[in-house]
């Protein structure tokens, strides 16, 4: 089964990467590159294509390390031997491109070895993320005698002309491909033995040149701070419907050779059951003539009267209509033709047309190759509820195929990295994972987005301009939580310049009272309301922009206070204080124990109180009743799926954690609905992506609320847990902590709580139940405690 993977593998374009081949553990090059970017002779960079480049070289004996760096304008596949080693580069600007290092002796023989890479640019088609100079590709080696591959002129190039676009509608990601067979690059072009004197040499373009050593106009070389992507063999697990013809029933959960006979057209609706982001893989022989359409969805959508796309159950085939985006191939009638996707695409349902002319077509097989940020599952929850193992579970999968070379918001329309969307996300990693490298990350191309005047983009990288005013606070509340939840201060001590012009930006639209006036750019808040906005007073104020300042304002002061400025920790304590006051003159109405959106106070919403809630600004006599509100009260403006994460840890703030498990109506909706992954929003017939991370708040807080467990100092120096377990009496968890794990038990025997609290090496903590703290030390930590 091992060999027949790994040649099905090969012949698709992709082998399982191996640990050894690469590591993201490499400093940056201190040498000056003598490697050139090079292209295709005649080709000047700036329109489609996709291009084949190859090196010979030849070894004495198979080397123990062999260590190249690699990048490309706009993506590279390469291959050492026709086994691939390496994909990228990861996603950034023009300020910062990135390189990859491979190690590539584990696929070099002694003789003969060839590297050739598959190279793209998808130009004014490229994906919104994807910044771009032109057409480009370089290897340089470590050392002198790695520099052998180096890319010059003694490099081979091609371009494929049997590659075009489709353009589809609205995608922020990557398009659909067009690919004549007839005109693409015959025989196996990663062979030893392939012959490409008809290919010229590589033009040469300029220097390679990391950051620092030249004068910005080209690529400023940085290494890649995160590492390779997975690559898992994945096989679509259903065939739903079929026109045109009879199929097995075992496939395509297993490889079956399928004839499509001349002169017809045969339609197949494949369900993976679930979303998956995947390079999909079609080997198909004969069919000289044939157009074949491979279609790619996150769901089916409702047949009705009307141009409006419905959504019902996702798991109903039956009367319903596939929308998606396509690829599509013209056969050239001879044996293994292959066809992968350049770019992973999103999919639930998979649409594969066949029309056949003359002569019949052969389907060898049809695949994909799953691929994400290779996060490890690193939590543990036993509670005996299948619901929360089923709510998990969807959640880690939405997280997993939100995160890519950066958190995404969405992989199949956008793969864009909003800073709103991304907070949680990251969130997500400190408690379900413990890899911090792509929040790092993601902090880093945040602070590289902020304009002049101070405040960031809404999204980043892209190669257009975006700004939500308000991301730019959410971004210091990022700065904060990986300070508290990741022992790297000095990290976030780097980025305190962008901290201050943020705030500095915002100051300048403060009233001598500390308020808010006219936001500008987008002021989205949630999905509610027109695209988002919140609500504006007659003055150009609204509460729920002085809450997120305010909190940021705080954050911002206690950062400071640690390893910044004295002055700035001031200055931004007192700015708080004056907004809090500000805040509670201007919109609490004491006789609805509410905070107001606007000063006129005829609008009143969850999100403005339950900011209001974790700023602090409830009096303690008020509390219960701000919460309960927050729960009873249909009159208030809900929260969407995605601002429930600062709605439920108010509510649990205000002492009303126990009833987590009934806040949780969406996601049951959602699984409901028959959802794979959570959706944007909460109006699930009409929502546009199916897949959003923002939604995995809970994959937090069944740790945070449920067990308890929280930070209680920066760099999760000390612990705090506070279980609030409502009807739950025998319940077992285990999450990532940076010196190791934690776990609890917590167990009712009769009249008693039987409590286990497992901290890391030199980590301590407190306990506390029923208002009552007791001191945990590293290690176990065992306590009986009364149910009363």
């Amino acid at each position: 089964m091992i060999k027949y993977l790994s040649i099905l593998c090969l012949l698709s374009g992709f082998l399982f990467l191996s640990k050894a081949a690469f590591s993201n553990g490499y400093m940056q090059d201190s040498r000056l590159w003598n490697a050139k970017w090079i292209s295709e002779q005649r080709d000047e960079g700036l329109t489609y294509g996709v291009y084949h480049f190859r090196k010979s070289i030849e070894l004495a004996g198979k080397p123990e390390s062999f260590v190249i760096h690699v990048s490309a304008d706009n993506r590279y596949k390469l291959y050492v031997n026709g086994q691939i080693v390496s994909i990228g580069p990861a996603r950034g600007d023009l300020y910062f491109w990135n390189y990859e290092t491979v190690d590539i002796a584990p696929y070099l023989v002694s003789g003969q070895n060839v590297v050739s890479a598959l190279v793209w640019n998808e130009a004014e088609y490229r994906p919104e993320a994807q910044i771009s100079l032109r057409t480009a590709f370089i290897v340089q080696g470590r050392s002198a005698s790695e520099e052998i591959l180096n890319t010059n002129g003694s490099w081979k190039c091609v371009k494929s002309h049997g590659h075009q676009p489709i353009p589809g509608f609205f995608f922020a990601a990557s398009k659909g491909e067009l690919v004549d067979m007839n005109q693409t690059i015959k025989g196996d072009w990663h062979a030893v033995n392939y012959d490409d004197n008809s290919w010229s040499s590589a033009r040469e373009l300029s220097d390679g040149k990391t950051k620092g050593t030249s004068d910005g106009w080209t690529w400023q070389l940085v290494p890649s701070p995160l590492p390779q992507m997975e690559l898992t063999y994945e096989r679509l697990v259903k065939l739903r419907t079929v026109n045109g013809m009879d199929l097995p029933i075992s496939f395509p959960a297993n490889k079956e050779t399928l004839t499509i006979p001349a002169n017809r057209t045969v339609t197949l609706l494949l369900d993976q059951t679930y979303i998956t982001n995947a390079y999909v893989t079609l080997l198909f022989s004969k069919g000289k003539g044939a157009g074949i359409s491979l279609g790619y969805a996150e769901t089916l959508y409702d047949r009705h009267e009307g141009d409006e796309l419905r959504k019902s159950n996702r798991n109903e085939v039956e009367n319903k209509r596939f929308v998606g985006r396509i690829d599509s191939l013209l056969a050239d009638g001879t044996e293994n033709q292959t066809f992968t996707t350049l770019n992973y695409r999103t999919y639930r349902y998979l649409q594969l047309i066949v029309s056949t002319s003359d002569e019949p077509l052969i389907i060898d097989d049809l695949y994909g190759t799953f691929t994400g940020y290779p996060f490890k599952q690193n939590y543990v929850l036993n509670t005996g509820n299948s619901e929360i193992d089923q709510i998990l579970d969807i959640g880690w999968r939405t997280a997993r195929l939100n995160a890519w070379e950066t958190y995404m918001d969405c992989p199949y329309y956008e793969q864009l990295q909003y800073i709103g969307d991304t907070r949680i996300q990251a969130m997500i990693s400190y408690y379900n994972s413990g890899d911090d490298r792509l929040a790092r990350y993601a902090l880093d191309l945040m602070d590289r987005s902020r304009l002049t005047e101070g405040v960031t983009m809404s999204r980043y990288p892209t190669r257009g301009k975006q700004i939500i005013s308000t991301f730019s606070l959410w971004y210091i509340g990022m700065l904060h939580d990986y300070w508290m939840y990741r022992p790297d201060s000095d990290f976030i001590k780097e980025k305190l310049t962008g901290q201050r012009a943020i705030l500095e930006f915002f100051e300048k639209l403060q009233q001598p009272d500390g308020s808010i006036k006219d936001l500008p750019y987008w002021r989205f808040v949630d999905w509610v309301g027109d695209m988002g906005w919140g609500p504006m007073g007659t003055d150009g104020s609204a509460a729920i922009y002085d809450l997120q300042l305010l909190l940021a304002y705080r954050w911002a002061a206690e950062m400071e206070a640690a390893f910044g400025l004295a002055h700035f920790a001031t200055y931004y304590g007192e700015k708080a204080s004056q907004l809090g006051a500000t805040i509670k003159s201007k919109y609490w109405d004491a006789e609805k124990k509410l905070f107001a959106d606007t000063k006129e106070r005829n609008g009143f919403s969850q999100h403005a109180n339950s900011l209001a809630i974790l700023a602090g600004l409830i009096d303690e006599q008020d509390m219960a009743t701000v919460g309960n509100s927050l729960l009873q009260n249909t009159t208030l403006t809900p929260c969407t799926i995605y601002f429930k994460y600062y709605l439920h840890q108010a509510l649990a703030k205000a002492g009303l954690g126990d009833d987590y498990m009934n806040w949780l109506d969406i996601w049951r909706e959602n699984i409901q609905m028959g959802l794979s992954t959570w959706a944007e929003d909460s109006r699930l017939q009409t929502v546009r992506s199916e897949c959003h991370a923002w939604g995995a708040s809970p994959n937090i807080e069944f740790f945070r609320i449920v067990l308890g467990i929280d930070t209680d100092a920066p760099g999760f120096a000390r612990v705090k847990i506070e279980p609030r377990l409502g009807i739950m009496t025998d319940v077992r968890g285990e999450m990532p902590h940076p010196k190791g794990k934690i776990s609890v038990h917590y167990k009712q025997q009769k009249n008693k709580w039987k409590i286990s609290v497992n901290l890391p090496e030199k980590t301590t903590g407190k306990f506390i139940w029923k208002g009552q703290v007791y001191v945990l030390e590293a290690g176990p930590n065992i306590l009986s405690l009364g149910v009363k």
